[in-house]
């Protein structure tokens, strides 16, 4: 049954590596109430499984997973005919709380940029790698799906497949075209390896770069940086949103940029200084 699952999740649903693990999870934490099998899965026993989430301290956003993965499984239960009827159709939806994202001010990025790279193969690669995070505000994970191919240097875009496999092409600028020129001819030649293929950043046994690896580098570039704080890398992409707005940029470019389903997710980018608020409003009220 969770095998079906699995690959229901996978190949109906399209879901994402990350939350296929993320959904197995969950519905192992709920079968373990369920001795049986699916025999007494019903609404009751769905609140009180997150109810005990509840009591046990989970943040809100794992709620809201858990409950959209408990009302997966029942419909897809429901469908296969495992289940009489749907209970999950009953539970209400978990909200996560939506907190303002902590970034980086201007003069922190551009330090960050600017630091010195050492040269060697994995320092150029590094200084790629942090240049198009922030460039571009792509996800750690479209990052480490890059090919060769899909960098334009002529048009200076980069081809990146988002979530739901959806594909978008996000402009970047001269540093980053530039660092990449430079990892492409004396980095990237030097750590090829037989597992290496057309992935644009490579590990240093030759294979595609993972997501680990890139949140390591990200890490300590920023603890080189007096008073930054520690960030991951969607710490950039919070930062590279939130400078695109201060500098004026509109809500729907950074939405296509980013590649959001909903404008709504966009806005949390919305929190901009207040010395541009103040600026904007002396330029458009009246009685300013």
């Amino acid at each position: 049954m969770v095998a079906e699952f699995e690959r229901h999740l996978k190949l109906e649903r399209d879901l994402s590596p990350h939350t296929v693990r993320a959904y197995l999870s969950d519905l192992s934490s709920l079968l373990d109430l369920l001795p049986h099998g699916l025999d007494g899965l019903d609404i009751t026993v769905l609140r009180a499984w997150l109810a005990e989430q509840h009591a046990a301290g989970k943040s809100r956003s794992t709620l809201a997973r858990r409950t959209a993965c408990a009302r997966t499984f029942t419909a897809f239960c429901y469908r296969r005919g495992w289940l009489g009827h749907d209970p999950g159709l009953l539970l209400g939806s978990a909200k996560a709380a939506r907190s303002l994202p902590v970034v980086l001010n201007q003069e922190q990025a551009r330090a960050a940029m600017e630091i010195p790279e050492d040269g060697d193969p994995k320092g150029l690669r590094d200084q790629a790698i942090m240049e198009l995070l922030y460039s571009t505000g792509m996800r750690v994970g479209e990052l480490c799906g890059l090919d060769v191919d899909d960098v334009d240097r002529e048009r200076h875009v980069v081809r990146v497949l988002g979530k739901g496999r959806k594909e978008r092409s996000v402009p970047f600028g001269l540093p980053a075209l530039h660092a990449l020129d430079r990892w492409c001819v004396y980095g990237r030649p030097r750590m090829i390896g037989e597992r290496s293929g057309h992935a644009l950043f490579l590990g240093v046994r030759g294979g595609r770069i993972d997501p680990g690896t890139v949140r390591r580098i990200v890490h300590a570039r920023l603890r080189q940086v007096e008073g930054a704080p520690d960030l991951a890398p969607h710490g950039l992409r919070h930062s590279a949103a939130t400078h695109l707005l201060e500098a004026g940029a509109d809500l729907r470019s950074v939405q296509e940029m980013l590649g959001h389903a909903s404008l709504n997710t966009t806005q949390i980018y919305t929190h901009v200084s207040i010395d541009r608020l103040r600026s904007a409003y002396r330029q458009a009220h009246p009685r300013a």
